[in-house]
């Protein structure tokens, strides 16, 4: 008992702090009401349009905004107090809900309506997305980070297992809109838990003053930090052509297996159950540095080429599943390492550049995957994604051998050979490896 006891007080250890158990609990509010308007939105893009390439459209307009601007977001992040800027950009983000919500209700939204919102999300996402990661350490400090990072990936995928589900029944009995309705009303909760943090427990970073370069500064950092650099190349591809559920998806559901929302809600469910049990062990036993991420990829790139081959339903849900947790892996093992790596003052600048590798690649990833399932199939499309990740892990290989840290320690508390220092695990499981 007394095992089982510590085994989930390190699970959840970055839960005893106040201030993040309070963003936590918001947090999971709001995303459960993202995550329905993702499915109710690609479901009513693909409704107007029966296109793929229309919904590969839609999703790439949303993230084109991170990839134009996104480093430019991650210069505010250093500049800005990192929580005020979130509690604007989430109010905002509710309001571009329930435009769309009202939209949906009065029967009146149409395709360049959606395009247009997609942008404006997309706005939004380019200057929070950098803040709320890099906003994280600040709440839990170092020693909770890669536990806090892998629960806010748990987190997420708890909200996908949810929301999809909730999304696919209220599609087919309801309609879309109250889909964005609600999400409208879920961003209350995340706004007051940032309204009511006790900002004195805080340890925010000093905010960098305004000066000429900083932009090119933080590229500049990058290219002469290989440790930072390749897993961002890494994310980067696997991004682009990897993640673009929203696109193959829909048709699987619908073309590969004959189903309608609720059989897409229920594959996206899949793969958020499948990402809370691999958040909950990589939050237990997470461990950081460019040989974990590169195994992450190794093992994502498997379980989406299971998903792509699945000969039946039941298979592909099971498939989907593992698939979940190799991706939370993947994730939270790449911003971990990046922010442990960075220094505070670059932290915003190289998670923004985080971004533009995740979701800014897709107003290329998007329409190329979209083009793919709708001349081959939405397995091929799944396919394209799993070759992805085999090329990433191999860039990551080559990034190991090159920096000397290809072959592992023989012990933990032991330097590894060619590394630049030692093998450490802490009380949380989280084990660097001098990469």
């Amino acid at each position: 008992m007394s095992r089982a006891s510590a085994i989930g007080r390190r699970t959840f250890s970055a839960l005893s702090v106040p201030n993040y158990r309070r963003y936590f609990f918001g947090q999971s509010v709001s995303l459960v009401g993202t995550w329905m308007q993702t499915v109710a939105q690609s479901w009513l893009v693909y409704t107007l349009t029966h296109s793929a390439t229309a919904l590969g459209f839609v999703v790439a307009l949303q993230t084109l905004p991170v990839l134009v601007i996104g480093p430019y977001g991650g210069v505010i992040a250093d500049r800005a107090d990192k929580r005020r800027l979130m509690i604007v950009l989430q109010s905002l983000m509710g309001l571009q809900a329930l435009v769309l919500g009202l939209l949906a209700v009065a029967h009146v939204v149409r395709f360049w309506e959606l395009c247009v919102l997609a942008v404006v999300l997309g706005l939004n996402n380019t200057f929070e997305n950098p803040a709320r990661q890099s906003f994280v350490l600040e709440m839990v400090g170092a020693g909770e980070l890669r536990n806090a990072v892998s629960l806010n990936s748990t987190m997420v995928n708890v909200a996908r297992a949810i929301g999809p589900a909730i999304a696919g029944l209220l599609i087919a009995t309801v309609g879309e809109s109250v889909c964005f309705l609600i999400n409208a009303v879920s961003f209350v909760a995340v706004v007051y838990s940032l309204v009511s943090m006790d900002t004195g427990a805080l340890s925010p970073t000093e905010p960098t003053g305004r000066a000429k370069g900083q932009l090119r500064d933080g590229f500049r950092y990058v290219r002469r930090e290989p440790r930072l650099g390749a897993p961002l190349l890494m994310m980067a591809i696997v991004g682009m052509l990897a993640y673009e559920f929203q696109v193959t998806l829909p048709v699987v559901a619908k073309q590969t297996f004959h189903g309608g929302s609720a059989t897409y809600g229920f594959l996206t469910a899949a793969m958020g159950v499948g990402a809370v049990l691999g958040g909950l062990v990589t939050a237990a036993r997470g461990r950081t540095g460019l040989r974990h991420f590169t195994l992450a990829g190794l093992m994502f790139g498997v379980a989406i080429g299971l998903a792509a081959f699945a000969p039946v339903l039941a298979v592909e849900l099971v498939a989907l599943a593992a698939v979940g947790w190799a991706s939370v892996t993947f994730i939270a093992t790449g911003n971990t390492t990046l922010q442990l790596q960075a220094e505070p003052t670059m932290r915003g600048r190289v998670m923004s550049l985080w971004a533009v590798a995740f979701q800014g690649t897709t107003p290329i990833g998007g329409p190329l995957i979209g083009w793919v399932v709708a001349m081959a199939s939405a397995r091929i499309g799944l396919g394209v994604g799993a070759i992805a990740c085999f090329v990433a892990a191999g860039i990551g290989l080559i990034a190991m051998a090159k920096l000397g840290i290809l072959h592992g320690p023989s012990r933990r508390g032991h330097e590894a050979p060619g590394s630049e220092g030692p093998v450490v695990e802490t009380p949380l499981g989280l084990v660097t490896d001098g990469d």
